[in-house]
């Protein structure tokens, strides 16, 4: 086709160039219509992953530093640079500069074995791993050596002595920076080997499940966070919200550091209101950080159905290593103490043990604070406020909360 009729080729010229970031950094370069809708999209990246299922997923554009994700009955040409969508096509394998989209999850699960397609359990996982290097629950330092273990096992398959030795891994993949600052390269290096030996057998489909076991246990990983500003005149947001696997959490900005000052479970959300005069973003913009939340709702009955527990995995407890200030002394006692009892099982009473680095709380009635009609039984007290808390801290039994006004 000469450069003529190219141009003359409104079909050509109305072409566009994607390049789709997925979780496990590869990518692919897609050319789409300049109309074409998000959900197309979406379709086509799931088709060339050959991934069956993919309610999980969404594609997310980074704005102001954070992801938003599209809107699926929305047009591309809603989320891209003005350049993009004025660009035309200057030659058969010119399609101008291409608009940069993120392939990655959009909901939660707490289970892996809600997920049944094997490559979307991939993708999933991948995710997770990218959210782990981003963590920062210090009070389960732990967590952070045992989920190394799972994915190295993963990644690699069964630890092998004569392959599997010195830096046979980079800790920056697997470990979050503060983890790396506070113990030091060579000491992840020295004690992950062993805890990777003790998967060993694990497939990489169980070690998968493992790993996303394991980190829905984490407060701050299967969360979406995004920033609110009160006003426009505030330079660095002061509040933020987290949309998280059991609800709705509202943090106060103190610094680097989020401290928590309310807690919505999903199951006492009955409506959301938004009141947005004067803040900086318009009621549209605001109001798609909101765009996860009715999909949850509808999604979690869908995968109960599918859902297939293995009974006997139940049974089967794993080794948590000891990670403290005194572990140089008590890692070969309990390498020992696990050989002893079977390479991948571990006592409960060691798991007790470690029960005092978690600050999880399982009864916390903070959750109140706003006021409510729809969920309070006759003669019920008005909630209290709410006490100020530690962003690490999730609860998981709480009190009655059916509207949510942000303004």
């Amino acid at each position: 086709m000469n450069r003529l009729s190219f141009h003359n080729n409104k079909t050509m010229q109305d072409r566009r160039c994607v390049c789709v970031f997925l979780p496990n950094d590869d990518t692919l370069n897609i050319i789409v219509n300049v109309k074409t809708l998000c959900q197309e999209l979406l379709v086509q990246v799931c088709d060339l992953l050959r991934l069956k299922d993919c309610h999980l997923f969404g594609l997310s554009v980074i704005q102001n530093n954070e992801h938003i994700y599209m809107a699926l009955d929305q047009k591309l040409s809603k989320y891209c640079p003005k350049e993009w969508k004025r660009e035309a096509s200057k030659g058969i394998d010119q399609f101008g500069p291409p608009m940069i989209i993120h392939f990655r999850a959009q909901y939660y699960v707490e289970n892996g074995r809600l997920i049944s397609d094997r490559v979307a359990r991939y993708y999933y996982y991948w995710h997770l791993r990218k959210q782990v290097l981003l963590s920062q629950c210090i009070q389960r330092e732990e967590a952070y050596f045992l989920l190394a273990a799972f994915a190295l096992q993963a990644d690699l398959g069964n630890f092998k002595r004569n392959k599997h030795f010195g830096k046979y891994f980079e800790p920056e993949a697997y470990f979050p920076q503060w983890v790396i600052a506070k113990r030091g390269r060579e000491y992840i290096l020295r004690h992950i080997p062993n805890m990777h030996k003790d998967q060993f057998a694990l497939t990489a489909s169980e070690a998968h499940l493992k790993y996303i076991k394991e980190c829905a246990q984490l407060d701050d990983v299967t969360v979406h966070y995004y920033r609110l500003y009160k006003d426009k005149k505030e330079v660095e947001a002061s509040l933020t919200l987290g949309l998280t696997l059991r609800g709705i959490q509202i943090f106060q900005n103190v610094g680097s550091v989020r401290q928590l000052l309310y807690d919505f479970p999903w199951t006492n959300v009955g409506k959301l209101v938004f009141v947005v005069s004067g803040m900086r973003d318009s009621s549209r913009k605001f109001s798609d950080k909101f765009t996860d939340l009715g999909f949850l709702l509808k999604l979690t009955p869908k995968y109960l159905k599918n859902v297939c527990v293995d009974p006997s995995s139940e049974k089967k407890q794993y080794r948590e290593s000891y990670i403290s200030d005194a572990l140089e002394l008590d890692m070969e006692q309990l390498d020992k103490r696990s050989r002893a009892s079977g390479s991948s099982a571990g006592s409960m009473s060691h798991h007790n043990r470690l029960s005092r680095h978690s600050t999880t709380s399982h009864g916390s009635s903070h959750t109140s604070g706003i006021e409510t009609d729809s969920f309070r039984a006759p003669g019920q007290a008005p909630h209290r406020p709410l006490r100020t808390c530690s962003s690490s801290t999730t609860s998981h039994e709480s009190s009655h909360t059916s509207g949510i006004e942000s303004s």
